[in-house]
């Protein structure tokens, strides 16, 4: 996200870019620590619905529910939630405070020269919240600088980018923690429109009375249409980790089984991607 997120919100909060291994094992040596102690411990946003603690106090979400699948078929029985911001994602990852990002993040090259990706577990297109009727005919970020519109995303979004790139100015653009600040800004009438992915913007909106979510769009990176990935991030130096979920995660998607654990979320056969994390990191 998650869900959607822009490199510059995180790329400003991390100073580090590599970690080196607490062994230095070829490959890392993460994924037999995890076997040994029987749990991972998971960064999450609160982002429904990629990573989130549920009423009851369980944690759900696409990815922690995949993240319980793989793991147990890696050898690691139980997961651990660590709440914090999506801007601390990285951060927080790099410094160890959790083994790996279960948030539904973007894989782009900025990132991408921050931590190492799973190949993406699904694609998702943009969309934003507006008030009913969308009265300012907002369906791009071209239409947000067009009309003047003020403007809203979220802490770490690949949005804000966007938006820039369109030539909105940065420092115009109101961040908000998540979409449901988002779809309250909206309704409040302090914004015209809140991005987010298209997937977080049509379930918000479901019980609002007063909003609703545009057709889902992509937006424009370098002149060309984008669809983004997202997937799980692990520290540069655990390959052998990530390589060992790709595998997993390849499993499931052949099997159909990928797709019967992000249903329950909201996605749809059209967000199923096989995109890799190579093309989304520009290599």
């Amino acid at each position: 996200m998650l869900a959607g997120l822009t490199a510059a919100g995180v790329l400003g909060a991390a100073a580090c870019t590599r970690v080196a291994s607490a062994s230095g094992t070829r490959g890392g040596d993460l994924l037999d620590r995890l076997r040994a102690q029987g749990v991972v411990r998971l960064g999450i946003a609160g982002e429904i619905p990629f990573g989130y603690i549920d009423r009851n106090g369980h944690l759900t979400g696409e990815a922690p529910e995949l993240a319980k699948v793989i793991f147990k078929r890696l050898g690691v029985d139980r997961v651990q939630p660590v709440p914090t911001e999506f801007g601390s994602l990285i951060p927080g990852l790099n410094s160890q405070q959790f083994d790996v990002v279960a948030a539904g993040m973007y894989v782009n090259p900025e990132r991408c020269q921050q931590v190492i990706f799973a190949d993406p577990d699904y694609q998702m297109l943009d969309s934003f919240i507006v008030r009913k009727g969308n009265p300012k005919g907002l369906h791009s970020y071209r239409d947000v600088v067009a009309k003047k519109a003020r403007f809203a995303t979220g802490t770490g979004y690949a949005e804000i980018q966007y938006a820039v790139e369109a030539g909105y100015k940065e420092s115009d653009i109101l961040i908000v923690p998540d979409q449901v600040a988002g779809l309250n800004a909206v309704e409040a009438g302090r914004v015209d429109a809140f991005a987010g992915t298209a997937l977080t913007a049509r379930e918000v909106v479901k019980k609002s009375a007063k909003a609703e979510a545009t057709k889902p769009f992509a937006p424009l990176v370098k002149g060309k249409p984008h669809v983004d990935g997202g997937a799980f991030a692990f520290r540069p130096t655990e390959t052998r980790l990530r390589d060992a979920f790709n595998v997993e995660l390849r499993k499931l998607r052949q099997s159909g089984e990928l797709f019967r654990i992000l249903r329950p979320f909201g996605f749809t056969k059209a967000e199923l991607t096989d995109l890799t994390a190579k093309e989304l990191c520009g290599g």
